[in-house]
Parts: C-alpha cells; sequence; structure tokens
C-alpha cells in the first residue's frame, strides 16, 4: 500500500489521517486503527510486542499500519502519540488501570454480593473519571446545542443500548423538548423514524457489536438531511463515522459484563444541560434577531 505523502505531525492529524483512511484498510489494519484510536495512550508508552499480543496480530502488522498511515515507522508513530502525552493532550495510565483492576477481579474467582458490588463500583469510578477527561467541553456544547436548534429529536438505540436510549428520550420529554423515541416495538423502528426531517436531530446510541436496526436507521436520517449525533465506543463505529458529531464512551467491563454507568451520566448530562440552556435569558444578538423578524412581520 502507498505510504501517504506526508505523516501526521500531532496526534490529532494522527487520529484525522487514521479516519479519513479508515474505510481502505483491509480487515486486519481496521483493528489496529481502532485499537490506536481508542488506546493512544498504550501505543505510546508500550512495546510492539505489548500492542501486538493486546491486538492478536504481529509486530510486523504494527509497523505495515503505520506505513498505510503515512509513517516510516511504527517507532515514528509511536513518538507523536508520546509528545501528545507530554503535551497534557490525555492522561497516561487509564488503559493499565482497567487492566490491572480486570485481573485482579477476574482472579478472586467467585465471591459474594458485597465484594461483587465492590467490583462493580471501582470499575464504574475508572470508567466515569475517563469520561470526565476524554469528553471536550467542545463537544458537550455542540451536542446541547443541536439538541436545542432541532424541531424534534428522534432518539434510537437497541440491546444494550435500550436502557441509555429510553432514559435519553424520557428525560428530554420530560424537559418539554418535542422527542420521539424509536423502541422498535412490533418491529415499527423504520416507520417510527420515517417521518425524520432535516431540520431534526437523531441521537444514535450503539456500541460493539453494534445493532443492524440502529445503523440502519442512522444511514436512513442522513440520506433526508437529518444531523446525527452519535454515542458509541469508536470513532470508528458504524453510527460514528457518518456522524455530524461523536461522543465516545468507555464503559468499564467486570468478569466479562460490560456497565452503562458512563452511557447514563453522560445522558443526564445531555438531558439537564439541555434544561439550562434552554431557559437561559436570550443574549442581545437574540433579542435583537428576534425584533426584526417581528418587525418583518409587521
Amino acid at each position: 500500500m502507498a505510504r501517504a505523502e506526508r505523516a501526521p505531525e500531532t496526534s490529532a492529524q494522527l487520529r484525522a489521517a487514521i479516519l479519513r483512511r479508515y474505510e481502505g484498510l483491509s480487515k486486519r489494519l481496521q483493528q489496529i486503527a481502532r485499537y490506536v484510536l481508542d488506546e493512544p495512550n498504550t501505543i505510546a508508552l508500550e512495546t510492539l510486542a505489548v500492542v501486538a499480543r493486546r491486538t492478536g496480530s504481529q509486530p510486523s502488522t504494527i509497523v505495515r499500519f503505520a506505513k498505510a498511515i503515512g509513517f516510516e515507522s511504527a517507532s515514528q508513530m509511536q513518538r507523536v502519540f508520546r509528545d501528545g502525552l507530554l503535551a497534557g493532550s490525555s492522561a497516561p495510565g487509564y488503559s493499565e488501570r482497567v487492566q490491572q483492576f480486570s485481573a485482579s477481579a477476574d482472579s478472586r474467582g467467585v465471591v459474594g454480593p458485597a465484594e461483587m458490588l465492590k467490583e462493580f463500583v471501582e470499575g464504574n469510578v475508572l470508567a466515569l473519571n475517563k469520561l470526565g477527561e476524554f469528553l471536550s467541553k467542545k463537544d458537550l456544547k455542540a451536542a446541547v446545542r443541536m439538541i436545542g436548534d432541532a424541531d424534534t429529536v428522534y432518539v434510537v438505540g437497541f440491546r444494550r443500548s435500550l436502557p441509555v436510549s429510553s432514559y435519553l428520550a424520557y428525560s428530554l420529554q420530560q424537559a418539554n423538548k418535542r422527542t420521539v423515541f424509536v423502541d422498535g416495538v412490533g418491529g415499527l423502528a423504520r416507520q417510527q423514524a420515517q417521518s425524520i426531517g432535516k431540520n431534526d436531530l437523531l441521537i444514535a446510541i450503539s456500541y460493539h457489536p453494534y445493532a443492524d436496526e440502529t445503523v440502519q436507521i442512522a444511514q436512513a436520517s442522513i440520506a433526508r438531511g437529518a444531523q446525527l449525533l452519535s454515542i458509541s465506543d469508536s470513532l470508528v463505529s458504524p453510527i460514528a463515522k457518518p456522524a455530524t458529531l461523536v461522543l465516545q464512551v468507555r464503559e468499564s467491563e467486570i468478569r466479562k459484563f460490560r456497565s452503562l454507568a458512563a452511557s447514563l451520566c453522560l445522558a443526564q448530562t445531555l438531558a439537564i444541560s439541555y434544561v439550562f440552556a434552554s431557559t437561559q435569558p436570550k443574549t442581545a444578538r437574540q433579542n435583537k434577531a428576534s425584533s426584526a423578524g417581528r418587525r418583518r412581520k409587521k
């Protein structure tokens, strides 16, 4: 595969390059791409042998991926992520803490309910702390603005995502935002979302393995001109790639069970932030625009 003319120089450029080239990569290299996007600190700090073991590949595959993105070597790619760490763009140590916690929990074998509760609390605290570090103020503000600007908000999320989508839809309805919950009852998911238009917003929630129903509704909504706000576990998931905005959530996994604590926390944040934003006094610019509109009507 031909190497890109110029290698990315920053971690942000590297992420953008991966997203841009993702569809053209082989399935094996796409697997590496997902890991690089999801675990940049591990890429920055660990050896190729460790990265290869965690991705179920060979060190030579990591090298091929780096060259596909435009680097001369894997170490050059790692250096870009290390520079990002030194610049304070991300907090190191999260992946290592999660792996140590998971290994410790698995090694304990069968435990009682009290010990199990402690494990879930500790795992979810890790995920919640990561959520607070990972999501930018800019993206959160943009998400709340998208909700406020939409004529109608459609919310969809099946399988494991269903509790999150139902809670978010309920919360927005309680905040008097016109909201349609696409729950798919009776196999009518597509029919429930068929009225979505260019002034509406679809909030799609899905995690690996991604629900086909959610992906199909997301694609159909984009075809109708609606905006798409995706909540997912990867920037290259089927609902993230075509989205207007992606909010990435990394949930904890305790004894092979994945939690939803971080996702529900994000849903609460979006709903309550929308309430606060919708009750704020209009700015001078908004008042001027409203006045001009009233004069035109007269």
